[in-house]
């Protein structure tokens, strides 16, 4: 047993406090040996208490030493069943896991939580899906995650904790030494009560809007004088009660426009009725012919009351840009439309296109040279546009360049029209010419595109610092930013009947050839469909315009004759269309021995909307690496929402999408589950 106490000894810290008495008792025998040099009767009598010192310091080390250790050892044994007592009663809910996941151990409140028995060994997956073995630590050293349990959500801490010198001191187990096993230590954290708070925080964040009426003037013109009091007040009615029943504030800032201001929380429900304020605003009808349309503009999320507000003025430009009548939700990360099931109503006064016009001279006049781009593989309308342009460039004695990298089988046979005259065959350059000629006295005008990413030379928009914007296509999210200019006329049938109205509004009075004219009614021609489609009281106008200007509707027909080919490939293609859901047609276009697939593609989709009970039409052209889909509808279906949901664009009746690295299979596949999503979340009817 001595030999057993003896194995027990003391260190550090609490031997010296205990030896203090024997150092103390070494430097006083110290003193002893120097006095008895100076006095050895006084050497002497210290001597006898240096002796009582020792046998008292050496007795009571003795048995302190012996205390102490029994001390100790009670400590530790009485500590560590304090310290599981306190691990297994801990209020936040703990289990150790082994490397795979298993539950190796658990304390009492992750049992509660889990209503798992303390014996449970299963995968903590078992118990949490979401924490899957992969999810567990591994390379790293510490994981948090988020995960939702009941009703209730966690935040999870992993924290990795190896073992290998654990099993090495072991007398139970070993392991050998390329042992790398390793525990989890599985921590929950109740978030629920500060996830509500900060979603009670989220709920009650400010959101601006703004309603704008778009046809106020053409409403009131349609109703009589007497009357048009009680219309706006009918208005201003419907709309103050809408946003007042979801706690909102309404100012009206002008007699066609409101700023709205609610809480994030009041939006959703407008959301999930996906803004009825839309169609209820049309069924206001005191004898005015024309519906009341509105356009609404939503902006959140931003750093500031200033941001949103900034938002919402993008969004209501969107909306607006796009036809109107339809709501825009904008955040810092997103656009979201809802609603443009309806197509814009024509303007018939021409006051604005007076007003670009003249813009549009004077900022031509300030420069030394125009370049003219249209989009990426260019059709007829945008070929004709840029034809409109160069020549109100050279009626103000301007230099003028066409920005034409390939000339596309569609505008063939209008390029071979021109180049037979001197200022097309110096004036049609390729991109890297235009790049070089780009400068401070240069002014970049894009016709029939508003979406930089698909015009025939991106790069020109970051080299001219004047950018003039003419397009007659919806805007969606991606558009041309810091634009001089901006005339972007969704109820416009095409791009060459708002550059033939510009035409008129030039002071020089501008005179365009026999050729250029014919180039330009092509394009009205081609856009609407032979005037089938999108032509108003504007479209004829300007046709009569180039016809008088030397248009010859026989020549254009001849320009547009079809190989023999290309009409039976479009037979082909409308032969074998699929009737989808009763209500759309699909189809596919060979691009085989077919100089302009996708022409003749679009062409087949148009020939579709024939057929009784088609709402729209779609047909997938494979051309150069890249899947091509037309879409057409007559007035039930907007396609263009759903070529944008599908990263396309366009009109409500005219759209299309480029579909890169798919095939025609997966392309359909794609088309086909857009339309059941966009059907399910009752986006179009059918």
């Amino acid at each position: 047993m001595g030999k057993r106490r003896s194995q027990v000894r003391l260190k550090g810290k609490l031997k010296i406090f205990v030896m203090a008495f024997i150092y103390l008792g070494i430097l006083l025998a110290a003193v002893n040996v120097i006095i008895y040099l100076f006095d050895t009767r006084s050497g002497f009598i210290l001597s006898g208490y240096v002796v009582v010192y020792f046998a008292f310091a050496f007795s009571l080390y003795g048995y302190n030493k012996n205390a102490i250790a029994k001390e100790l050892v009670s400590f530790a044994t009485h500590y560590g069943q304090v310290q599981k007592a306190l691990l297994q009663e801990l209020e936040i809910p703990y289990a150790v896991l082994d490397d795979e996941g298993h539950i190796i151990w658990m304390n009492g409140w992750f049992e509660k939580v889990t209503h798992k028995e303390h014996n449970y060994r299963r995968s903590i997956t078992s118990i949490f899906p979401s924490i899957t073995r992969e999810k567990l630590p591994g390379e790293e050293e510490y994981i948090e995650s988020e995960l939702d349990f009941e009703e209730s959500s966690y935040l999870v801490k992993m924290r990795k904790i190896p073992v290998k010198e654990m099993i090495n001191n072991s007398s139970m187990v070993e392991a050998n030494k390329n042992y790398e096993g390793y525990l989890v230590a599985f921590y929950l954290f109740d978030n629920t009560a500060v996830k509500l708070a900060l979603q009670e925080i989220e709920d009650q964040s400010l959101v601006v809007g703004m309603i704008y009426l778009d046809n106020y003037d053409e409403a009131l013109e349609s109703v009589e004088e007497v009357r048009r009091s009680l219309l706006i007040a009918l208005i201003d009615r419907k709309v103050n009660k809408y946003i007042s029943a979801i706690d909102g504030i309404c100012k009206k800032l002008e007699k066609d426009k409101y700023l709205i201001v609610l809480r994030k929380k009041a939006l959703e429900s407008l959301k999930e009725n996906r803004f009825d304020i839309l169609d209820d605003v049309k069924t206001v009808n005191i004898g005015n012919e024309m519906a009341v349309t509105i356009s609404i503009g939503i902006g959140l999320s931003g750093l500031t009351y200033a941001q949103n507000y900034e938002f919402a003025r993008n969004a209501i430009d969107l909306a607006l840009g796009r036809g109107g009548d339809q709501a825009v939700v904008k955040t810092p990360d997103n656009v979201v439309y809802y609603g443009g099931k309806s197509q814009q109503a024509e303007k018939n006064t021409r006051v604005k296109a007076r007003v670009k016009a003249q813009a549009l001279q004077e900022i031509i006049s300030g420069k030394e040279q125009v370049l003219v781009m249209g989009h990426r593989n260019p059709d007829v309308d945008s070929f004709g546009a840029s034809v409109g342009i160069f020549r109100i460039a050279k009626a103000l004695d301007k230099r003028a360049f066409i920005v034409l990298n390939e000339v596309t089988p569609a505008i063939k046979p209008m390029v071979d029209l021109l180049t037979d005259r001197d200022d097309y065959t110096e004036g049609i350059i390729k991109n890297q010419e235009a790049i070089e000629l780009a400068g401070n006295n240069t002014v970049l005008v894009v016709v029939d595109v508003n979406k930089p990413s698909i015009t025939e030379c991106p790069e020109l928009l970051r080299a001219c610092k004047s950018i003039v914007v003419l397009d007659h296509h919806r805007q969606g999210t991606e558009s041309i930013e810091n634009a001089t200019l901006s005339y972007v006329e969704a109820y416009a049938s095409s791009a060459c009947e708002m550059i033939s109205e510009i035409i008129q509004y030039i002071d020089e009075g501008v005179r365009i050839s026999a050729e250029e004219a014919d180039c330009m009614y092509s394009g009205i021609m081609i856009d609407t469909n032979n005037f089938l489609t999108k032509t108003g009281v504007r479209t004829f106008e300007a046709a009569a315009f180039l016809r008088r200007s030397g248009a010859d509707v026989t020549r254009v027909r001849k320009l547009f004759r079809e190989d023999a080919s290309e009409y039976k490939a479009r037979a082909d293609a409308v032969s074998q269309a699929e009737i989808y859901r009763n209500a759309f047609a699909i189809s596919t276009c060979s691009g085989e021995d077919v100089e302009s697939p996708t022409v003749v593609g679009a062409q087949a989709a148009n020939e579709l909307l024939n057929i009784k009970g088609v709402m729209a039409s779609f047909v997938l052209t494979e051309y150069q690496n890249q899947v091509y889909i037309s879409a057409r509808s007559i007035d039930e279906i907007n396609v263009q929402i759903i070529m944008e949901r599908m990263g396309g664009g366009g009109h409500l009746n005219i759209a299309g999408v480029q579909l890169e690295g798919v095939s025609i299979e997966a392309g359909i596949g794609a088309l086909k589950e857009t339309l059941d999503s966009m059907i399910e979340n009752k986006e179009i009817k059918i």
